[in-house]
């Protein structure tokens, strides 16, 4: 069994990236650079590694790429997650992506 002291500790930049994560409601969605322009520091790349090492717990397929796209190899898993909560999609070059212009969140409650 893990001790309390065992647990790595989240760093607070990564906390702020998941709590906002978990506010972004269903069927919208913010990019990278939202994310880090929403909370004033940071950037895409580093929102992006605080998904790919933490995001597991949160509803990470609503922070996206600029372009719309799904996170390279989960589209198959963040597909479905979009078509439940009603995420409207745009077909561009035969692939889906998120519609940007209708799904972008800007952080208001």
């Amino acid at each position: 069994m893990t001790e309390p002291q065992d647990v790595p500790e989240i760093p607070p930049y990564a906390e702020a990236v998941l709590d906002l994560t978990e506010r972004i409601p269903p069927g919208r969605v913010m990019t990278y650079g939202d994310v880090a322009e929403y909370l004033g520091r940071g950037g895409p790349r580093q929102v992006g590694r605080v998904m790919a090492m933490y995001g597991g717990s949160v509803p990470w397929w609503r922070v996206i790429r600029a372009d719309g796209r799904p996170l390279p190899g989960h589209e198959h898993r963040a597909l479905p997650e979009y078509r439940a909560e009603g995420t409207p999609l745009r077909t561009v070059g035969g692939e889906p992506r998120v519609d940007l212009r209708a799904a972008r969140w800007d952080g208001t409650p």
